[in-house]
């Protein structure tokens, strides 16, 4: 089977993070961070990088609490990535996203020690890299090479 290109998502009702990566490499990378105030807008943009990016599939973090609950955020995030499924035809695989901002604070405080990003960068699109990350490592990920 051909390697494949993925997109995935930090959802958030006011961000959006995003990341790319691919199953040959296995590895993730932060992409950008999506603001929108409405549905509309939020699909309009994702809708442009499916079509820059031509991903065979989609990864969807889906928060629940510190003890596997779920919660209004968790239904919202499922309910996001069934839009996405009708919307574009491609396939959501879901992630539980547990302290993957957690993660992406440590990673962007880091590169801001390095100075490579600045104090005001957001950690949407570092926790969609860690989600994709997590994925890439999942038995979920059944990857192809």
């Amino acid at each position: 089977m051909k390697p494949e290109t993925l997109l995935a998502f930090d959802f958030g009702e006011k961000r959006i993070g995003v990341a790319v990566g691919n199953t040959l490499a296995r590895r993730a990378q932060p992409l950008r961070v999506l603001c929108a105030s409405n549905q509309a807008s939020r699909l309009l943009q994702i809708g442009e990088l499916i079509e820059e990016w031509q991903p065979d599939r989609l990864v969807m973090g889906i928060p629940y609490s510190a003890e596997g609950a779920e919660h209004l955020l968790t239904r919202r995030a499922e309910r996001f990535a069934r839009q996405l499924e009708g919307r574009f035809g491609l396939p959501v695989e879901r992630i539980d996203e547990r302290f993957s901002s957690v993660q992406a604070e440590v990673v962007r405080r880091e590169l801001r020690e390095q100075g490579l990003v600045r104090k005001s960068t957001g950690i949407d699109h570092f926790a969609a890299e860690i989600i994709l990350q997590h994925f890439f490592e999942s038995t979920h990920a059944q990857l192809t090479a």
